[in-house]
């Protein structure tokens, strides 16, 4: 038999993601991948490591004056990331 109704390619590749457990995996894919457009080029540069565990994302700063001027913005940090990636993949940010 045949289908009747077209459906999108993008919706039926997101349905099989959620279906498969893949979809968070790829947000905190996509969120890790967009610090460096998020936070800009200077503050990249500083950034020797980053990963997520327990929807918290553990950033690896080089500079403590950096780490400090982050830590009083994270907030509005943790907005920005979730909104580049789509979803609510993180709940906070710790500067380590």
């Amino acid at each position: 038999m045949r289908r009747q109704q077209a459906e999108i390619l993008g919706v039926i590749i997101n349905q099989v993601m959620r279906e498969e457990g893949l979809e968070t995996p790829y947000n905190e894919y996509r969120l890790v991948e967009s610090w460096p457009e998020v936070v800009g080029p200077a503050i990249a540069r500083y950034t020797a490591s980053t990963e997520i565990r327990n929807r918290t994302l553990y950033v690896r700063l080089t500079s403590s004056v950096v780490r400090q001027e982050l830590f009083s913005g994270r907030a509005t940090l943790v907005r920005r990331l979730n909104d580049h990636v789509g979803a609510q993949v993180i709940d906070t940010i710790r500067f380590v």
